[in-house]
């Protein structure tokens, strides 16, 4: 996956060729630094490797931290010698990579240290960019968060449309249930009585989608043990410890993958 993000990155980049870099003698060696202007969690020490590999495998990186270490501004995260040439034209790839997984992993960081006193996990979800998807939910388990699915294939989610479409919720849980009995069942609910129908069927996971703090607290006291309860749905850093601190199982956030701004990254060279 990594290999062959790299090269459609390259690819895009690069093209036919640097003409920038053929400015410098093809036997210039040089030294660069990578720093962070600001704090953050790192992510993404596999794709700059692999950057500069694919570029020229001669290149030498040295890694002052790893992936889902925290940073502050002005910190070295790595220094790399090797062909002038083959180092600037690595560099805007190497940030790319760098700065949106760490800007993943930093969002999701932020989450988490706010619920870190409960037992609810935080959730990504797949509003992520395309072709990115692996990429970025790495990047959310080293801010410390967990992956929902991965995609249409590995898990059911029967959502407001799957249930009009199959007539109700029983129907829909039991179709999936037969479809495929050994794959997970979730069912998003929009209110108590759609709730209610879902506890009688007993998916896997029930998410309460939009719903208000006193019908979360009517929920969590109604569940068995043997369904995990999800919220969704406008949750911010300013109100995901509310949340957590009512029970439920998981949180997912949108935003974490979405929502997010680049890491402010730099390479300097030092001949």
């Amino acid at each position: 996956m990594i290999s062959t993000m790299v090269k459609q990155a390259l690819s895009e980049d690069v093209g036919s060729g640097d003409i920038t870099a053929e400015l410098m003698d093809a036997d210039t060696v040089v030294t660069a630094t990578i720093i962070t202007r600001e704090s953050a969690v790192v992510c993404g020490v596999a794709w700059v490797n692999e950057t500069f590999a694919q570029i020229d495998p001669r290149v030498k990186i040295t890694w002052l931290v790893n992936d889902a270490d925290r940073v502050i501004a002005n910190q070295r995260l790595c220094s790399v010698t090797g062909s002038a040439r083959s180092i600037l034209t690595s560099e805007r790839t190497v940030l790319n990579f760098l700065q949106l997984l760490s800007a993943t992993a930093t969002s999701t960081a932020q989450y988490v240290e706010k619920i870190s006193h409960t037992s609810t996990c935080l959730l990504d979800t797949r509003k992520t960019l395309p072709l990115y998807r692996e990429a970025q939910k790495y990047a959310v388990t080293c801010g410390g968060g967990q992956n929902h699915r991965m995609g249409l294939y590995d898990m059911f989610l029967i959502k407001e449309n799957h249930i009009a479409s199959c007539g109700s919720i029983t129907a829909a849980v039991n179709k999936a249930r037969f479809l495929y009995p050994d794959k997970k069942v979730e069912v998003e609910v929009e209110t108590l009585t759609e709730y209610n129908e879902a506890l009688e069927v007993k998916p896997d996971i029930i998410m309460l989608d939009n719903f208000s703090i006193p019908d979360i607290r009517l929920a969590v006291s109604q569940k068995n043990d043997a369904i995990k309860l999800e919220i969704s749905g406008n949750v911010t850093l300013e109100n995901i410890r509310d949340y957590a601190e009512l029970g439920v199982d998981y949180i997912s956030v949108g935003a974490i993958t979405k929502h997010i701004n680049a890491i402010d990254l730099s390479m300097r060279v030092h001949s």
